[in-house]
């Protein structure tokens, strides 16, 4: 996202010019900026990015410019705008994705609990909040809208702004609900240039990398156990390598699913599982 063209998909210096001035730009705003503005990093870093894009000329304003103002969100409802049908392809392809947002759940869980210093994965219970992804992952491919999951930029925005509150959440998703009604403004949020948000995700991505090796410091994980040393590089070359296991031409176990597997299994069938744990075990948590 920070580099490629998102046409073409190819490098492109420009594209990775504007994404540095994205990341540059939230970084000073999260540490220089003071007060309210100190909340707001990430929206400061996306308004900078976005005026770079358009000096540099890589925005697109020609759907900004067809889309009409009002215009509801194209919905699919079973039954009637189509027939639901089972796939064991379709099967095959997503479970291997669901073990990856599954372990993303239970890591931004576990993360957040540190920011905020409550444990989560007690209350309200590891099990709730699992379900709870599930349920809205069900509703939402039921009405044409995508999955759901605890997201790591999310986790990394509440780290950065230090604003927990659920009312702020809910209130959020009650204007994002309200302006995704409003086509013009829906275009122009389209017209954002990827390398923006590449720029900005840099940030994001590695708040959660950076607070899951303070996890593994606080919990006092000893890296230098050759369980540990194996587990953790094995995860980290298969998944940022971006591995694949192709099983036929529908069905493929990419990287990010991969890494998850082999962590579990070797997990599972390494001796001295216990080393894994630490001092204490990484759900116990400050209430």
């Amino acid at each position: 996202m920070a580099m490629n063209d998102q046409g073409t998909g190819e490098y492109n210096g420009t594209f990775l010019f504007v994404a540095l001035v994205s990341l540059g730009i939230t970084v000073l705003a999260s540490i220089f900026f003071k007060g309210f503005f100190s909340l707001v990093p990430i929206l400061f870093g996306i308004v900078g990015g976005y005026i770079t894009s358009l000096i540099v000329g890589i925005v697109d304003f020609t759907p900004v410019r067809k889309a009409d103002f009002i215009s509801a969100p194209e919905l699919l409802v079973p039954f009637v705008t189509y027939t639901p049908s089972l796939s064991w392809t379709i099967l095959f392809i997503m479970v291997p994705i669901a073990v990856v947002t599954i372990s993303e759940h239970i890591g931004d869980q576990m993360v957040l609990s540190k920011v905020v210093g409550r444990n989560f994965i007690k209350k309200p219970g590891l099990h709730r909040s699992l379900l709870g992804d599930g349920v809205a992952t069900i509703i939402a491919s039921l009405i044409g809208g995508p999955p759901n999951t605890t997201y790591g930029e999310n986790i990394g925005v509440l780290a950065i702004t230090r604003v927990f509150s659920v009312f702020v959440i809910a209130g959020a998703a009650v204007i994002a609900i309200f302006l995704s009604f409003i086509g013009t403004f829906a275009a122009f949020i389209e017209s954002i240039p990827t390398a923006v948000m590449g720029g900005v995700s840099i940030l994001l991505f590695g708040v959660i990398a950076s607070s899951g090796l303070r996890m593994l410091i606080d919990n006092k994980i000893n890296i230098g156990e050759k369980r540990n040393l194996i587990i953790s590089s094995i995860i980290l070359v298969v998944g940022i390598g971006g591995a694949v296991i192709q099983v036929n031409e529908h069905i493929e176990i990419p990287g990010m699913a991969l890494a998850a597997i082999i962590g579990i299994i070797l997990h599972q069938v390494l001796p001295n599982k216990e080393v894994s744990y630490g001092k204490k075990s990484m759900f116990e948590t400050d209430e």
